[in-house]
C-alpha cells in the first residue's frame, strides 16, 4: 500500500494550516471538502469497498442568537456515511460553526435544518444531524470501549510508520474484541498530533496481541486524516490477518471543539456514540 507522502491531490485552497480570520456571521462558504479518494487511492480500494461505516462527529462549540439576540448553545452530533464523496475538512468545519456565533435563527429546528443542508452538500451525501441541549447531556456518564485492553503488553518498539508486517496471527480461531489507548497519528497537513483510542472486533485466526499493539504504535509518526487512518488499519488487518469478520472503531480526542470517530466494519452497524475520558 502506498502512503500519502505529499498534498498534491488535496484541494489547493484548504484553510488547514493557514492563518485565518474568524467570521461571526453565518457562511456556508467556509466549509471545505476533501475527496475520500485522496486516501482510498493509496489503499488501491477502487469502487468496491471492503467495509461499511460512518464518521461520527461531535461539536462542543456551537452557539447562535435567537430572534431576541439571546445566545443559544447546543452540542452538535452529526453522522457522515462512509459512502459520501467527500470528507468535511475539520478546520473548515470549526470556522463554519463559529460563523453561527452572531447570526440570528428563529428556532433550533432552523439551525438543525441549516446544518444538515450545508454539511450534506459538502459531504456529497445526506448527513444526519442532532442538536443536544445542556439538559439532555447533563449527567451522562463517560463510556469505555468494549473488549480487552492490550496496552500492558511488554514490548520493544522501534517502528513508527505503519507496517502491516508487524501483525502476526496464531493458530487458534477466536471471536474477540480488543482495544488500545496508544494510537497516535499526525495531521496530514499541519503535523499536529491526533490522539485516539481504538477498538478492534473480529473473528478468525487469533491476532497476537503484542504484534497488534506494535502495529497500532507504528502510526505514531504517520501523517493522515483520522478517517484515512482507520480505513488503512481496517485494510491492513483484513489483508494480513484475513479475519472472517472485522470492525475497527477509533475515538479521537477533540481539537477546536470537534472530535471525529470513524467506524468501519464488514459485518455490523456502528455502535452507540460514547464519550471516552479523554474526550
Amino acid at each position: 500500500m502506498k502512503e500519502i507522502k505529499n498534498h498534491q491531490d488535496l484541494p489547493k485552497d484548504l484553510t488547514l494550516g493557514q492563518s485565518v480570520t474568524y467570521e461571526e456571521q453565518y457562511s456556508n462558504a467556509l466549509l471545505q471538502a476533501v475527496p475520500r479518494s485522496v486516501g482510498r487511492d493509496t489503499l488501491a480500494l477502487g469502487t468496491s469497498l471492503p467495509f461499511k461505516g460512518v464518521d461520527i462527529w461531535n461539536g462542543y462549540e456551537l452557539s447562535w442568537l435567537n430572534t431576541k439576540g439571546k445566545p443559544q448553545v447546543a452540542i452538535l452530533r452529526c453522522i457522515i456515511p462512509h459512502t459520501s464523496l467527500n470528507l468535511v475538512e475539520s478546520k473548515s468545519f470549526k470556522l463554519y460553526l463559529n460563523s453561527f456565533n452572531q447570526s440570528h435563527f428563529a428556532t433550533w429546528d432552523d439551525v438543525k435544518a441549516t446544518l444538515k443542508s450545508d454539511l450534506s452538500a459538502c459531504a456529497g451525501e445526506s448527513v444526519s444531524v442532532m442538536l443536544l441541549s445542556m439538559n439532555e447531556i447533563a449527567g451522562q456518564p463517560l463510556g469505555a470501549l468494549d473488549g480487552t485492553c492490550i496496552d500492558e503488553q511488554d514490548i520493544t518498539v522501534s517502528t513508527y510508520q505503519p507496517d502491516a508486517n508487524l501483525l502476526i496471527t496464531l493458530d487458534d480461531v477466536v471471536e474477540e474484541t480488543v482495544n488500545s489507548n496508544l494510537l497516535k497519528s499526525n495531521c496530514l497537513i499541519t503535523n499536529q498530533p491526533d490522539w485516539a483510542s481504538i477498538q478492534v472486533r473480529y473473528s478468525g485466526r487469533k491476532i497476537d496481541h503484542a504484534s497488534l499493539l506494535k502495529y497500532f504504535i507504528s502510526f505514531r509518526q504517520h501523517n493522515e486524516f483520522h478517517e484515512q487512518c482507520v480505513e488503512r488499519i481496517f485494510c491492513d488487518i483484513l489483508n494480513t490477518c484475513k479475519p472472517d469478520k472485522l470492525s475497527v472503531y477509533a475515538r479521537y480526542t477533540r481539537r477546536g471543539g470537534l472530535d471525529i470517530n470513524p467506524f468501519r466494519s464488514n459485518f455490523e452497524q456502528a455502535y452507540e456514540d460514547i464519550r471516552l475520558p479523554r474526550q
